[in-house]
């Protein structure tokens, strides 16, 4: 008998002590490159799309991109993906070598897809186009914020105007600067964006430029210090629409840049240094089968289900390239955010498992 109850002691103690161990993560930072294909992400620049009808000088493009293999392709375009992601973190999504990543909507395009990603749910009965109304759906977003020590301390930097609807900033209390919106209480630097903002030319109507998302985000993390930040970019969909290759890789390389310099800074803060996981991805794919259909998305074009996933940070086992046969989803990525900061995320809809791979095993 005392034999028998010195191993349900043993049990209960080494349960415990698994239940308070926690991960290291205590920030997260998630971001998206809207309809950034995978092929690009993993093979680099496509030679077939470096033509005369895609890109205004191609000898220029191939000369810069195009390399002999698919590794020296992608590592060229995106070197912090592959240079620090590719050996501190674990990218999945290369289909090329079974390792897939799907969205579970039918829509195949932004909203619907931005839902998946915040909800851990497709919604195709009301998520049905990009207008921008209120989402009925309670993200992870929300759902962090509304966890002790976390109220205000969740935020989001979007160019896409459609953001403060898709977090649905007014129910969830989340900030969002999305769109052509100014930053408050400007410093010196924000006041110069906010009119330099207005001065350039118009490229996508409300949607605001990149690079200008990127350092408003930056000027408020540096000032308030938040816990959890969401970035969406948004210049690769718009370029990919445009027909312009060049500047769609260009902005697939300058994104890049500006995800290397958001790390560099937050490995150089010790509020977040070894403390921050980064979660990267995609809203939905591109076509891919005929020559035009890289330029399109949509549930009537062919393969835009097909997506890819990202992860660095202190939790994360240092795999790099994903190279096992298996099936993970967009639905998986709220529940992913919630586990790093230690809670089980719920929704009215149960959302997608996390990803075991991705969080060291305790």
């Amino acid at each position: 008998m005392k034999h028998i109850l010195f191993s349900v002691v043993l049990v209960l103690l080494a349960f415990t002590a698994f239940a308070q161990r926690k991960n290291k993560t205590e920030n997260v930072i998630l971001i998206t490159l809207d309809g950034m294909r995978w092929q690009e992400v993993f093979g680099g620049a496509e030679q077939r799309l470096i033509t005369k009808k895609f890109v205004g000088d191609t000898s220029k493009l191939a000369k810069t991109y195009l390399l002999n293999t698919p590794e020296q392709r992608r590592e060229k375009l995106m070197p912090f993906f592959w240079n620090v992601i590719g050996k501190q973190g674990q990218l999945y999504g290369n289909r090329k070598l079974g390792n897939k990543v799907n969205v579970t909507n039918k829509m195949w395009f932004s909203y619907p897809g931005y839902n998946e990603i915040l909800s851990g749910a497709a919604d195709d009965a009301r998520i049905t186009s990009n207008d921008a109304n209120d989402n009925p759906n309670k993200t992870v977003l929300e759902f962090i914020n509304g966890q002790k020590g976390y109220e205000g301390k969740v935020v989001a930097f979007t160019s896409w105007e459609a953001f403060p609807a898709i977090v649905n900033s007014k129910r969830s209390g989340v900030y969002v600067n999305g769109g052509l919106t100014k930053a408050t209480n400007p410093n010196e630097r924000e006041k110069m964006m906010n009119e330099l903002m207005f001065q350039l030319p118009d490229v996508s109507g409300e949607t605001r430029l990149d690079a200008f998302t990127f350092n408003y985000a930056m000027e408020y993390l540096q000032r308030n210090k938040p816990k959890v930040m969401y970035i969406s970019f948004d210049e690769t969909d718009h370029f990919a629409h445009a027909g312009m290759y060049d500047r769609y890789l260009a902005s697939a390389h300058y994104t890049d840049g500006f995800i290397k310099q958001l790390w560099d800074w937050l490995q150089s803060q010790p509020a977040y240094k070894d403390k921050t996981t980064l979660i990267i991805t995609t809203d939905h794919g591109r076509g891919n089968i005929s020559i035009d259909d890289w330029r399109h998305h949509g549930s009537k074009m062919a393969e835009c289900d097909q997506i890819w996933f990202a992860f660095l940070g202190p939790d994360t086992e240092p795999l790099g390239e994903m190279k096992t046969e298996q099936q993970l989803y967009q639905n998986q990525v709220a529940a992913m955010l919630a586990r790093f900061l230690n809670f089980e995320y719920t929704n009215e809809t149960k959302p997608g498992e996390t990803i075991s791979s991705a969080i060291k095993s305790k």
